[in-house]
């Protein structure tokens, strides 16, 4: 019989898990005619979920900053969209 072990200890997380809602979220998707859709699909989308307006608009920075090892003139390859559950958000 195998033992259910969590892949990841809480000690070493950046951050503590939340068992909460998590009603704040960044929608992260491929600009149009990218050729990157080409693998991916035209619709590849990817959405990371926040327990608050703060926490989600700090990773919203940090994803979208430039990249330190950025060519000059590189501009980021995806799009950031903000949204939001509004039941999770406003507790309907």
């Amino acid at each position: 019989m195998l033992a259910t072990t969590p892949i990841v200890h809480s000690h070493n997380l950046r951050r503590p898990v939340t068992q909460g809602p998590k009603p704040y979220g960044i929608r992260v998707s491929l600009r149009p005619g990218d050729p990157f859709s080409k693998i991916m699909g035209a619709d590849w989308h990817r959405i990371h979920w926040f327990a608050t307006a703060v926490e989600r608009d700090g990773a919203l920075t940090d994803m979208s900053r430039r990249h330190e090892y950025s060519r000059i003139g590189d501009k980021p390859a995806l799009q950031f969209e903000k949204i939001e559950n509004l039941a999770a958000s406003r507790g309907l």
